[in-house]
């Protein structure tokens, strides 16, 4: 990989006040609408401003969920443009193994360019399982295709077992030299989630850098053409980046989110500003598209709580607002303002989430130290991949079955046995963060902790290779050990445990 880095410019040399910037930063972090990991704004091909808020960091992968759509949806395009698929091909005829032996008459209708809209038909989406493929050809299609619009990750999914089925060769592989290598992006760096035949999870199990995502929705902003070659066809990248299906349906299940009812294109969003277009994760994981300005903006996040996606589309709320502030789209440069950007630039530097709380050790932790409990009612792990397992119907881990807290000055160590064998975490309860690393597909975790009363202890694990902390309670009454989360999604399940004394 020749990995050409992108020009670093002043936000006024490209026509951007560096105030509007700070503004949009204290918007970001005090409106309590997200917490902010990372954020790129480019313009004219330059970066007019960068950062990333500790403990994230501009190298260190992210989880993107669904923003992994249009990675998969560039596969397709790719192939497209070599010539090795079509659009209007069946899917009955690309899959004519896992296909039923009597497919219905809609079924038989469906085409990539349907699965590429979200336009299967199909009212509801199978879980994953072995086989995957033949049980989403399985699932009845009630619409025509194509006249109807439903989200459908495992619909996204099949578009890289359509590529795999064309050229024998996975996700990654298949866009390493296409794409990764031709427009920087590491693939060494890179993560996916995996279904259970392997194929990589393409409606959301990618684990790439915000530039990751920049880079990829420049190549769409410069019409598929990277230094000079094309790699995506430029009728495919006009189709991928309008309105392909309607998208109204959405307010049924998420009434706040007006960005979503815009309408579709090829697993990426249309928005409210005239033209805009994003690729979307949840929890926030934008990167949006300004035509009109030649601007692009990458942001990825924790954006999360009220009802169904509140929070993020509230962070494209204060995105709007900022563009809503700058000058005129044909203003293309400002006379510089050296103090103002040198002081967005430092300001950007010193990015970070606020440290944890510190905590004092109660003198109830007398009884609870070295004390080892035995897992009697409930089910938790410590491997923060319950969204790997609910996207690729991956095998869960058994639940921990002991665990002991060795509490000191300013730290604890908790050790537990899982499966038989031990493991440790660390944790700062002197207003730190201490990191561990774990196996499995996300290794980095911090950890903090807290006691909030004299008998519960507050855990934080913060996986900063994913959106979403995660908080356990552990309530020690005498002998016993209640453990729960407040947490309850498709992503993040509650835990409700009990454990004993040993």
């Amino acid at each position: 990989m020749v990995r050409k880095e992108f020009e670093r410019v002043t936000p006024e040399s490209v026509g951007v006040p560096s105030q509007a910037v700070q503004r949009l930063l204290d918007r970001l972090e005090t409106s309590g609408v997200s917490e902010p990991h990372g954020l790129m704004l480019m313009r004219f091909g330059k970066v007019f401003a960068e950062g990333w808020w500790t403990p994230y960091a501009p190298g260190l992968r992210h989880g993107l969920q669904s923003h992994t759509k249009t990675y998969a949806a560039t596969a397709v395009g790719i192939a497209y443009t070599e010539g090795l698929l079509k659009l209007d091909e069946r899917i009955i005829d690309i899959f004519p193994d896992q296909a039923p032996a009597e497919p219905s008459e809609n079924l038989k209708k469906l085409t990539v360019r349907d699965v590429l809209c979200m336009g299967c038909g199909m009212d509801t989406m199978p879980k994953p399982s072995k086989d995957w493929i033949r049980d989403f050809l399985a699932t009845s299609v009630t619409h025509a295709p194509g006249t109807t619009y439903m989200y459908n990750s495992t619909g996204s999914t099949l578009l890289g077992a359509i590529v795999r089925q064309k050229t024998g060769l996975g996700l990654h592989d298949y866009l390493k030299p296409r794409l990764f290598d031709k427009i920087g992006i590491d693939a060494d760096n890179l993560r996916w989630m995996k279904m259970p035949d392997g194929m990589e999870v393409g409606g959301g199990g990618l684990l790439a850098t915000t530039e990751d995502n920049l880079r990829l929705m420049k190549l769409y902003a410069d019409g598929g053409v990277w230094e000079g070659e094309r790699i995506l066809a430029a009728d495919y990248v006009e189709m991928a980046t309008t309105l392909q299906n309607q998208s109204a349906s959405e307010r049924n299940g998420n009434p706040f989110a007006e960005d979503n009812f815009v309408g579709y294109g090829f697993q990426m969003w249309m928005c409210r500003p005239k033209g805009v277009y994003r690729a979307d994760g949840a929890m926030g994981q934008f990167t949006v598209v300004i035509p009109e300005r030649e601007m692009l903006i990458a942001i990825t996040e924790f954006a999360n709580g009220g009802t169904g996606s509140e929070m993020p589309q509230r962070v494209l709320d204060l995105l709007w607002e900022f563009l809503d502030t700058l000058p005129a789209p044909d203003v293309r440069s400002l006379p510089e303002d050296a103090q103002q950007a040198q002081a967005l630039k430092t300001r950007m530097k010193r990015l970070a989430l606020p440290s944890p709380n510190a905590s004092v050790l109660p003198e109830t932790m007398q009884g609870i130290n070295e004390k080892e409990y035995r897992i009697t009612k409930g089910y938790f792990s410590i491997d923060g991949e319950e969204m790997s397992k609910v996207m690729s119907g991956s095998a869960a881990l058994p639940s921990i079955e002991r665990v002991r807290f060795c509490f000191e000055t300013g730290v604890c160590t908790m050790t537990y046995q899982q499966a038989g064998t031990p493991h440790e975490l660390v944790i700062g309860t002197d207003g730190t963060w201490r990191e561990n690393r774990l196996e499995g597909l996300l290794s980095r975790v911090l950890c903090s902790g807290e006691w909030l009363e004299n008998n519960t202890f507050v855990l934080t694990l913060r996986w900063v290779e994913m959106a979403s902390p995660k908080q356990l309670k552990f309530t020690f009454d005498g002998d016993s050990l209640h453990l729960h989360s407040q947490e309850d999604g498709p992503f993040v399940p509650k835990v409700d445990v009990h454990a004993a004394c040993v």
